[in-house]
């Protein structure tokens, strides 16, 4: 049996290039990923790709879009709780 020690949850260590350009790298990427899906479904529709991979790549565009849209729903409430308080 292997034992591991418990290592409590740490910040990572954030990239110091900015809050702006990192939200903008994560929407960019978001992006990429529907255009790599509608590109898919397009070879698809004109015969030079496979059902299996259309479908694999718009499962893998809507599994990104609802990480990133329940995301910004949770930081959306977080900010709204912040602006609530009494001070």
């Amino acid at each position: 049996m292997r034992v591991e020690p418990f290592v409590p949850d740490l910040p990572v260590a954030a990239d110091r290039s900015g809050d702006a350009a990192g939200f903008a790298r994560a929407l960019d990427a978001l992006g990429q990923t529907l255009q790599g899906a509608t590109r898919a479904e397009d070879d698809f529709a004109y015969g030079r790709g496979t059902l299996e991979g259309a479908v694999y790549e718009r499962a893998q565009a809507d599994v990104a879009l609802a990480v990133a849209t329940s995301t910004v729903s949770h930081v959306a409430q977080a900010v709204q709780s912040v602006l609530n308080m009494q001070v």
